[in-house]
């Protein structure tokens, strides 16, 4: 079968091409670029811890070498601390923040030995034929050529070749907010904590900053970033060393401590959202299906995730032939969960900007805000946390074994060590990925005990028995406890890492349903061309 074709060689389009490769399917990747980037350290990405291990995963690179895990984060309004947030393994994982052409560059190294990757450089797609049984590219340059390919995923950013290709439509507003943003090393009095400032009470040149937020990188490096107010007036370099220097003024209480100025930009935000992820043959993610930014929400982060969901299902129709509905589901799932977020954002920012009427002078409203800004950098609350698939048309129904956990059905599972089949102890995380089902018993007490021992035992039989029955691949893991659960809950996890139902005891009729339905419901090869949801 001809390999998926994936336009773009940014982290999103690498990304897919890891996780396809890890699940036996081969892909090209159109990079229109000469297959490097040119370092930004004003262009950083903030990852939440799963989607930070997911990048480590995929690439084999510890990242937390590459970029930082910040130790906590400050808000503060005028000169008050209005929230502070402390991270650590015990308590919240901390976020990962990396310049994005390390995380590129990760991505390529560990493309650049896979058997099943081909990256073709200076290629620009320019044509995209659709037939019942693939997708014919083509692309110009001194590379150009056709590809034959089985699916397309146009992860080729904001000005999408493949979505004009496609006649997508993008609707959604341009430059919701407007930062200057310089990277500069310098010493701060305080370490690895990242702070947003809103309303810092020195005085700027040209407009009043409301909100400064600085991010540590690793080796004393600091991005920092001011909100322009509305309007497209420039940033010269002359207003931006003004702000440098203020602002670190301001910070230390004194003149302005000594600094390196590495890199400078200006970061636009726009709030988009394609009609249509699907086409037939053809897919999009990241930032050609959306844009999202204001308010600290991390449009890459959701980018990620949408590689995540996809690979699996693309890997199990190249395998086992396709199957429509589980292809749709990737809009209806990832289109919602992003739509979710750009609302809530687009309701936050009248209010947060200053927009809010009466309800902006309540008394603590400032605060609430405060929290509400802290969410959202963080990934946390309607503005930052991870999407769940509570609605998804993968979703069982009437499932009479099913059991609360602490998981919400279609939410990622937790992260917790678990007992593979082959008797070694490794984390749940570890095992997604990899096209496979997961089945999870909750057992008390078998993590004392040889497999061996407990392998044959009790009702491990029986549920061995009900996993070789479903009609896809699952791995069978055992764990000593789960957030919420019972002793002998079983859960069926997505490759994902999704929770697709939590059951009580042993039920194969259930396990089996709740299995077919999140691959789509009974297998069936379709020979039409996909239905796009509308």
């Amino acid at each position: 079968m001809d390999p998926v074709i994936i336009v773009g060689a940014g982290p999103v389009g690498l990304t897919l091409a890891l996780a396809l490769a890890r699940q036996e399917v081969p892909s090209v990747v159109l990079d229109e670029g000469p297959g490097k980037e040119e370092p930004r350290l004003a262009r950083t990405v903030v990852l939440r811890e799963d989607t930070a291990a997911l990048m480590e995963r995929l690439s084999g690179v510890p990242l937390a070498r590459e970029g930082a895990h910040w130790a906590g984060w400050r808000a503060l309004r005028r000169k008050q601390v209005i929230r502070e947030v402390t991270f650590g393994d015990d308590t919240e994982p901390a976020p990962l923040h990396i310049a994005q052409h390390v995380l590129t560059g990760a991505l390529r190294e560990s493309l650049a030995g896979e058997r099943l990757v081909k990256v073709a450089v200076d290629s620009r797609l320019d044509t995209i034929e659709q037939e019942p049984s693939g997708v014919t590219a083509h692309t110009r340059g001194p590379n150009g050529t056709w590809w034959r390919g089985s699916y397309l995923v146009g992860c080729d950013g904001p000005r999408s070749t493949v979505r004009k290709l496609q006649d997508i439509r993008f609707p959604g507003r341009t430059a919701v907010e407007r930062h200057a943003v310089a990277s500069l090393r310098a010493e701060l009095p305080w370490t690895d904590e990242a702070l947003l400032h809103r309303m810092p009470p020195w005085r700027t040149s040209g407009p009043s900053a409301v909100e400064v937020t600085a991010r540590p990188l690793p080796d004393g490096v600091w991005r920092v970033d001011w909100l322009l107010p509305p309007g497209k007036d420039l940033v010269t370099p002359e207003l931006l060393l003004a702000r440098v220097r203020e602002t670190l003024a301001g910070w230390t209480g004194g003149p302005t401590p000594p600094y390196e100025l590495l890199d400078t930009g200006v970061h636009t935000v726009h709030h988009r959202l394609a009609r249509r992820w699907r086409v037939g043959r053809v897919f999009l993610a990241g930032d050609a299906a959306h844009l999202l930014g204001a308010l600290g929400t991390q449009g890459l982060d959701e980018g990620l995730r949408d590689a995540e969901n996809l690979a699996w299902k693309l890997a199990l129709a190249w395998h086992h032939g396709r199957h429509e509905a589980l292809l749709d589901s990737y809009q209806a799932e990832r289109r919602a969960v992003v739509a979710a977020r750009l609302r809530a954002a687009d309701q936050a920012l009248p209010l947060l900007r200053g927009g809010g009427g009466l309800r902006a002078y309540v008394p603590g409203s400032a605060r609430g805000h405060d929290a509400l800004l802290t969410d959202g950098h963080l990934g946390r609350g309607v503005l930052g946390a991870p999407g769940a698939y509570a609605l998804s048309p993968l979703a069982p129904r009437h499932l009479e074994g099913e059991v609360p956990v602490s998981t919400e059905p279609g939410a990622m599972v937790s992260d917790v060590r678990v007992t593979a089949e082959d008797g070694s102890f490794v984390r749940l995380r570890d095992r997604l990925g990899r096209g496979a089902l997961l089945v999870l018993l909750v057992a008390p007490g078998t993590g004392v005990w040889d497999r061996k021992h407990w392998a044959t035992a009790g009702i491990m039989p029986r549920l061995a028995a009900a996993v070789a029955a479903l009609p896809h691949p699952a791995e069978l893991l055992v764990a000593e406890s789960y957030p919420g659960a019972a002793a002998h809950t079983v859960l069926l996890i997505r490759p994902d890492g999704h929770l697709v139902a939590a059951l009580g005891g042993v039920r194969p009729a259930d396990l089996y349903a709740a299995a077919e339905a999140a691959l789509g419901g009974p297998a069936k090869a379709e020979a039409t061309a996909g239905s796009a949801a509308k």
